[in-house]
């Protein structure tokens, strides 16, 4: 009689999802494993302009189009003829080769991927760009690689990989008001540093399960200022409801895409939510933070609400909390640039956009913009701004000798009515409703 077959080892989210996608039972850290492709995105400054020449060189072509989406949102609007170029480029090559999910001009690709029911749990994904481990909050394997890479995916739909280690960052217990994600990752950026290459971290907790799925995208997108390849969140009733109210088909089966409970963790870290405050990371590294009051009367010239990271429809609903009745500071430029176009549809009827315009906000295109130092809303030198963006590294918003701070949006918004930083925390005591 034959031996009937051993059950799989007990594996980490990240291992079941490589296992599925290499056709495998089981892998284990250090192996490395080729894994097919579910979807393959690229914007317009890392995608068509760059493959176009080498698939020409090449002679090849895209293996799936129905795989492939592409966003324009680093040159848009276009602000020059070498921008206008790179779009039109990016325009041709997505009608020759009939990609039908292109977003142009819609907001920045990490949104719109979730925006449109794209990403579900158990897949694995391939994105033209660091930040593309935004879409682990839906349970997926999503990295961001270069060029070179994306190219070798888009042609052949498959990639290798070299199986990771996973860290677990388990917060309990209930964050206090006016703490964000945005501080949970400031916070981590410090105490686990940026230097985790090989590794993905997964989050988990009481607090991360109460968390919306935009606070959970913040945790899994900045997983790359960490230096992890990608970081996730396993599943719930939460993510599935977010993928069905957008146009995603999922089953409820999607759920079981977890870790299981014997799974080997490279590394596990207990935190409580309650203990942590707002944060903010000085120039010219995340990894810089601080409790914000410890920083408390920094000038500013500068706020910026914008960027994947820190503009969505829950970051808007931040900054017009703190704003609602309030003036920005004279001297002070408040810049407000929402993530997408449908994330502005929805400011607009509840009110937010008013709210940001009445305190002296100016409104820009969504995009990528400032956060990636292109379009509007650069940096001279000298000038200090305080942002929503995940990076601020020396040269990032604009001139090299400029100076970028982060924080959440509450601590952005305070600090443009302040004029200066402050614990947001300080102006929430009495906030004043939003009338939509």
């Amino acid at each position: 009689m034959g031996q009937s077959p051993q059950p799989a080892p007990p594996m980490t989210l990240a291992e079941k999802i490589i296992a599925r996608a290499a056709h495998v039972s089981a892998v284990r850290p250090g192996d490395i494993v080729t894994c097919n492709i579910d979807l393959a995105m690229a914007h317009d400054s890392s995608g068509p302009r760059r493959w176009a020449p080498q698939l020409e060189a090449l002679g090849a072509e895209i293996w799936d189009a129905s795989k492939v989406v592409i966003v324009s949102d680093h040159y848009v609007p276009a602000v020059d003829a070498e921008s206008a170029a790179i779009l039109k480029l990016t325009r041709d090559f997505v009608r020759d080769r009939k990609i039908g999910r292109f977003f142009d001009m819609k907001g920045i690709s990490h949104t719109l991927m979730p925006e449109n029911g794209l990403l579900k749990p158990g897949m694995f994904c391939a994105g033209g760009d660091s930040h593309s481990p935004h879409g682990g909050a839906f349970g997926c394997f999503i990295a961001g690689y270069g060029a070179s890479d994306m190219l070798a995916i888009i042609v052949t739909g498959q990639t290798w990989i070299l199986v990771p280690h996973t860290d677990r960052v388990i917060w309990d217990g209930a964050f206090g008001d006016g703490v964000t994600a945005k501080d949970v990752m400031l916070h981590l950026a410090r105490t686990l540093g940026m230097d985790n290459a090989f590794k993905v971290i997964e989050y988990a907790g009481s607090a991360v399960d109460a968390m919306g799925m935009g606070e959970r995208m913040v945790l899994t997108n900045m997983s790359a200022e960490l230096g992890y390849d990608t970081g996730l969140i396993a599943p719930d009733a939460a993510t599935l409801a977010h993928i069905r109210a957008h146009g995603g088909v999922v089953d409820d089966a999607a759920l079981d895409w977890r870790s299981d409970a014997r799974a080997d963790f490279a590394a596990t870290h207990q935190l409580d939510a309650a203990a942590l405050v707002p944060q903010v990371a000085a120039p010219h590294s995340p990894s810089n933070a601080a409790p914000a009051f410890e920083h408390r009367g920094q000038r500013i010239d500068q706020a910026y609400v914008g960027a994947c990271v820190g503009a969505k429809i829950e970051d808007l609903r931040m900054a017009a909390r703190v704003l609602a009745g309030r003036k920005v500071s004279p001297g002070v430029r408040l810049l407000v640039a929402p993530a997408s176009a449908r994330t502005t549809e929805i400011a607009v009827k509840e009110g937010i956009i008013s709210v940001l315009l009445e305190a002296g906000a100016v409104l820009m295109p969504s995009g990528c913009g400032a956060c990636a130092g292109m379009g509007a809303g650069l940096l001279a030198e000298g000038e200090i701004c305080i942002s929503t963006t995940n990076r601020n590294f020396k040269g990032r918003m604009g001139h090299n000798d400029a100076f970028v701070w982060l924080g959440s949006p509450y601590t952005v918004a305070a600090a443009a009515v302040a004029g200066h930083i402050i614990d947001p925390r300080e102006m929430l005591a009495d906030a004043k409703e939003i009338a939509a």
